[in-house]
């Protein structure tokens, strides 16, 4: 008998053959080599993505505007040219002037004006991410970018780059399909709703109210596995 996670041993076998033994082959050992409740995990771990890549895309689309407009209203009280993004004083190291250059060209290549908001939303969330980091923080976050934050008291650059670090990673395993029921879900769901809730309290209520995260996590199939440990080091950029 087969279920909406747990299908039947012949259509798991089917299944396993069709998504790969290496890509199932983490998640049977986790089971016990079950193929049925790795399976279970599998269509669970492809439905908390689902869910955290909504609640992440949500966050990501207020955080960048957020930090927009604060470089924006920076850039015309010092009467430059241009938008903020042409970089006129080189306040932006290499790495992000090329991933300007880059969206720029992605634009220019599908004929597509270049204006601000199409900037915005060509520049990655990694991008966004590397603003926040140590590298800017008398150059940006200190003059600027803390004033995105408008319930982050006191106004601490780390308090918003560390989880915002984490959650680009944690959105880019998504985005490449691996899994993500060996990470703390319910800490990095928090982390989620504690850096909306410093862009504003209505942007976490807004998340809160729609996402189907928590919900999934109560119906985890199997308990939760820690994933390999990582580097005790400093998160760089911290």
């Amino acid at each position: 008998m087969s279920n909406a996670l747990t299908p039947s041993h012949d259509l798991a076998a089917r299944l396993r053959r069709k998504l790969s033994a290496e890509r199932l082959g983490p998640y049977e050992h986790v089971c016990d080599h079950d193929l049925g409740r790795a399976m279970a995990l599998y269509a669970w771990n492809s439905s908390i993505s689902a869910a955290f890549y909504e609640a992440l895309g949500l966050l990501e689309i207020v955080l960048r505007n957020a930090l927009h407009e604060q470089l924006t209203i920076w850039h015309a009280r010092r009467h430059r040219q241009g938008h903020w993004y042409d970089d006129p004083t080189a306040l932006l190291e290499a790495h992000r002037r090329q991933d300007i250059s880059d969206a720029r060209a992605r634009l220019q290549h599908d004929r597509k004006i270049v204006i601000p908001g199409r900037m915005v939303a060509e520049l990655t969330f990694g991008f966004w991410r590397y603003l926040l980091s140590r590298r800017y923080e008398t150059t940006l976050w200190t003059p600027m970018l803390r004033h995105a934050f408008p319930n982050l008291r006191p106004a601490q650059r780390a308090k918003v780059y560390t989880p915002v670090n984490d959650l680009v990673r944690l959105r880019n395993r998504i985005a490449h399909h691996e899994p993500i029921h060996n990470r703390p879900l319910e800490q990095m769901y928090a982390d989620l709703l504690r850096v909306a809730g410093y862009l504003g309290s209505d942007v976490r209520t807004w998340i809160q109210e729609r996402s189907p995260v928590p919900r999934l996590l109560l119906s985890r199939p199997v308990p939760a596995v820690p994933a390999p440990r990582r580097s005790s080091k400093p998160v760089p950029g911290s």
